[in-house]
């Protein structure tokens, strides 16, 4: 498909405007996105989502790597 939106610097394109001023926050360092429960920010909300499941499921495997609510 169609990418219109052009990083200007790395050249990366995308498909919507969204997706590029997103991509920017990687470039500027900015990182808009903030846990409420531990107050580390993030670029991406996908991040911030990711990391959110760590403070539900705060106990990894070690064995798989699956993280759980309980022991």
């Amino acid at each position: 498909g169609e990418k219109p939106f052009r990083c200007e610097d790395c050249g990366k394109s995308f498909c919507q405007s969204s997706g590029l001023a997103t991509h920017r926050h990687t470039h500027t360092g900015e990182k808009p996105f903030r846990c409420s429960d531990c107050g580390k920010r993030f670029c991406q909300r996908s991040k911030l989502t990711q990391h959110m499941h760590a403070h539900k499921n705060p106990y990894r495997c070690a064995d798989c790597g699956r993280r759980f609510s309980q022991i």
